[in-house]
């Protein structure tokens, strides 16, 4: 999560990252992912407490179909995922569950904190002043706030990425051995 990235956000990402609120869509609203970890990524997600951590859940992807899917059955229920960049160093994550009752795409942000690790939160319409949430945030989704389009979503991210201190969960990348 980019495990439950949003949820966890990302189940939310990545999910799911537990955490109120979150931004989900009918389908992907966001197109041309490139492979920006390599081919195959582990990703050990840590689940950040109040005290302490716990974990790690373990993620093995591999890209297929313009997607990492899982190879495993991730520990925080992320069936795929993609990445695109925001700006500095942060990213958006958008995931599907692999779980059957959550219906549609969720969004995170993964903010890279050293190479190779990042926290991954939720896209929080919460974040957002409330005549945004009620002029983009549509009933229907998993959670709180369905948008409809890439660009209702991305100020919904820039909203929740303009936080100074990202809550989540912490991933680490381990590239897979060839």
């Amino acid at each position: 999560m980019i495990a439950n990235l949003s949820k966890t956000t990302i189940c939310c990402l990545l999910a799911a990252l537990m955490l109120g609120g979150c931004v989900d869509s009918a389908a992907p609203l966001m197109t041309g992912a490139q492979p920006v970890f390599g081919r195959d990524v582990r990703v050990h997600l840590y689940v950040i407490g109040e005290d302490r951590a716990t974990g790690p859940e373990l993620g093995i992807y591999r890209w297929e179909g313009g997607e990492y899917r899982a190879v495993n059955k991730p520990g925080f229920e992320i069936a795929s995922f993609t990445v695109f960049p925001l700006a500095g160093d942060d990213l958006i994550i958008q995931s599907r569950s692999a779980r059957p009752q959550i219906k549609g795409v969720e969004y995170g942000i993964a903010r890279k904190i050293a190479p190779a690790v990042y926290v991954v939160g939720a896209v929080n319409e919460d974040d957002a002043d409330e005549a945004t949430r009620k002029k983009l945030c549509a009933a229907g989704g998993s959670d709180s706030c369905r948008v409809a389009s890439r660009d209702d979503l991305l100020t919904l991210v820039r909203a929740s990425a303009a936080k100074p201190e990202l809550k989540g969960s912490l991933a680490i990348l381990v590239a897979e051995k060839p």
